[in-house]
């Protein structure tokens, strides 16, 4: 069986998998799976820049706000319905990861990093200061009336968990077909060595500035679809520790692989959701939890799955 086909049938098996186990779990559990269903989108969207590209960002959250106050201030303030408006939240998403992405590929190593921090605080600081139409660090919440699709209530458990689904398995099989096109081989030949890719004629910065377009719009489809499936758009998801959660899992699950995102945010949800009802220093849980599996397992977990028993995993 060639890896391709093996790649194809795994990410099957996991959409298969995924949509059985809406009809096991209890709902208190199916709504979590949804949560980290739109929330691994996220972490797919950043493991493009971070696992295949090699370009560490703190700046997502902004792209997720951006997604998330597209579609959320198109439905409150411009009167929008639900579909149109998630339209807004992409494109929206896809505007701010251009830009940001042209100025901050001006810079390289740390400096990028700092850059797009700064871009996130400003976006914060912006969504703070525009609190007349963002209601600030409150938020707002969408009305039942206004998550509508094609007649589809989506404020319903078993509609969210499946909407939720698709979004994932839509993007989930966007990112495997990606990584195995020359595009994807590109990414990863620049992440290994930027220099000698450049030798090779291949232009980096464009390269670049795609992964960005690419992983800002995934993360604002993210940021869209958890205001509409979950009704509200807040400040908080704009929050410096809102850039730190998609690297967290990214590291944990694998970086540069197709499944890595989804283990990892599976692994810190349940891990942070357990650990809270013990102590409210549930961070520092997480973050022994990292410690160790930085030491022994520095791949995360399905770079260790890839090295000690299927060689093929994507």
């Amino acid at each position: 069986m060639s890896t391709s086909l093996k790649s194809f049938l795994l990410h099957v098996f996991v959409l298969c998998l995924l949509a059985v186990l809406y009809f096991v779990v209890s709902e208190y559990h199916s709504g979590n799976l949804a949560r980290i269903l739109v929330m691994a989108v996220y972490a797919m969207g950043y493991n493009v820049l971070f696992g295949y590209t090699g370009l560490l960002s703190l700046g997502h959250a902004l792209f997720f706000a951006s997604g998330m106050y597209g579609l959320g201030l198109s439905i409150e303030h411009l009167g929008l319905s639900a579909a149109p408006a998630l339209v807004v939240g992409f494109i929206s998403a896809f505007i701010v990861a251009a830009v940001i992405g042209f100025l901050a590929l001006r810079t390289s190593g740390v400096a990028f990093m700092i850059v797009t921090l700064m871009f996130a605080q400003a976006g914060y600081l912006t969504i703070l200061l525009a609190g007349k139409y963002t209601r600030g660090d409150e938020g707002f919440v969408i009305q039942q009336g206004d998550r509508v699709i094609a007649g589809i209530d989506l404020s319903q458990a078993d509609n969210r968990y499946f909407a939720a689904l698709l979004l994932f398995g839509v993007c989930f099989l966007f990112i495997a077909w990606l990584v195995q096109t020359r595009f994807g081989k590109t990414l990863v030949a620049i992440r290994e060595n930027p220099e000698r890719a450049r030798m090779l004629g291949y232009d980096i910065q464009r390269h670049k500035l795609l992964a960005v377009i690419i992983s800002g719009t995934l993360a604002g489809a993210a940021g869209a679809a958890y205001a509409l499936l979950f009704g509200y758009a807040g400040a908080t998801f704009s929050t410096v520790q809102y850039s730190i959660y998609p690297l967290l899992w990214v590291l944990l699950g694998g970086a540069g692989t197709t499944i890595g995102p989804l283990i990892g945010t599976v692994f810190m949800t349940y891990l942070i959701d357990i650990s809270s009802e013990y102590t409210s220093a549930y961070m520092l849980i997480a973050g022994l939890a990292l410690i160790l599996l930085t030491l022994f397992a520095p791949h995360g977990f399905a770079g260790l799955i890839r090295k000690k028993l299927f060689s093929w995993l994507p």
